[in-house]
């Protein structure tokens, strides 16, 4: 970092000097505009040029005939998380069908990539969708509700004994998923140039926190996943009506703790937010009990009775952690309050 004094010049002009190798490296001459933009943190950027645009970034993949559809399938995501405006697939040789079905199932799980060019030695992947149009809250409110939709099914599940259940539960995790992706990425682009913060009126700390409340609800989905998975196995079997009643309880009182904890946040009420911790201790005990009372059964019934009683808890817990991740965001801004 190099430091420099501010000057007064005229008696009212503040002036601080340019670094003479930036100013000829930019080709900057006498009474050439300069572009200064103030940043949500408080820092000024400066630009050489106020008509400058950014360039898309662009990740370039060199396939070769062995293709691991999976290894593919997670670079392509990479390159989308990390912001890149274009991916471009190339090969020598022809590529092959099954490069185009991975491509094709890219661009249906991650929102704003479509195929813009398509050639036998090359596929163009573009996004077209600007980080600016969808805002955090609007994301993450989505996906809270999204998640307390799985889990409602889920429930219900239980006494209409639907099996199919799981299906629409994973199509439904999937949408999560894709929208967690998304907040990622727009971090990630956010953290390249910070005058995207700028445009979305949001700040780094701020983006930060919405990152780590979107990955904590994307583990969430997948463990109301796990539940219907498991729920779907011992629907012929004849339960206890009281072990029913404990995981319906359990499993509500650990939604109220992340309907709660997710309306600290927004509404910033630290006192709720403190209020969502204490009560998981109760969840904790309800999933105690349902644990004892599964060695009542056998094998494999108790095995998916205990995973249904540990995902709840695990749901409580991370809903806990948005509590946590609330409470550290409100004290911050009112820090600089």
């Amino acid at each position: 970092m190099e430091i420099r004094r501010v000057q007064v010049t005229g008696g009212s002009s503040f002036v601080i000097t340019l670094p003479k190798e930036w100013v000829i490296s930019h080709k900057i001459k006498k009474n050439d505009p300069i572009a200064l933009s103030k940043k949500p943190d408080g820092t000024i950027s400066i630009s050489p040029t106020i008509t400058e645009e950014i360039t898309g970034k662009i990740k370039k993949f060199i396939l070769n005939e062995k293709i691991n559809r999976t290894y593919l399938l997670r670079q392509l995501i990479g390159a989308y998380i990390s912001g890149y405006n274009s991916i471009i697939l190339s090969s020598k040789k022809r590529i092959s069908s099954d490069v185009g079905i991975i491509v094709r199932y890219f661009t249906q799980i991650a929102i704003g990539q479509e195929v813009i060019e398509e050639t036998n030695n090359s596929i163009v992947i573009k996004d077209l969708l600007k980080p600016t149009e969808m805002p955090f809250n609007v994301t993450i409110k989505r996906m809270h509700l999204i998640v307390k939709s799985m889990h409602e099914d889920t429930m219900q599940s239980m006494e209409s004994k639907n099996k199919k259940i799981v299906e629409e539960i994973m199509i439904r995790d999937s949408d999560v998923d894709r929208l967690h992706w998304l907040i990622a990425r727009q971090q990630n682009i956010i953290l390249q140039d910070i005058t995207f913060a700028e445009k979305m009126n949001i700040s780094l700390t701020m983006t930060y926190t919405y990152f780590l409340i979107s990955r904590i609800i994307e583990r969430m989905g997948d463990h109301v996943v796990r539940i219907a998975k498991n729920i779907s196995k011992i629907l012929d079997v004849r339960l206890n009506k009281e072990i029913k009643q404990k995981i319906q309880i359990s499993s509500n009182l650990a939604f109220e703790i992340f309907n709660k904890s997710i309306g600290s946040f927004f509404k910033k009420d630290i006192i709720s937010a403190n209020k969502n911790i204490e009560s998981v201790q109760r969840l904790e005990n309800l999933c105690e009990e349902i644990n004892t009372m599964a060695s009542e059964y056998n094998g494999s019934i108790a095995i998916s009775i205990g995973y249904i009683a540990e995902s709840i808890r695990r749901i409580g817990e991370y809903a806990e952690d948005i509590s946590e991740t609330a409470i550290n965001y409100i004290i911050s801004i009112k820090d600089k309050s």
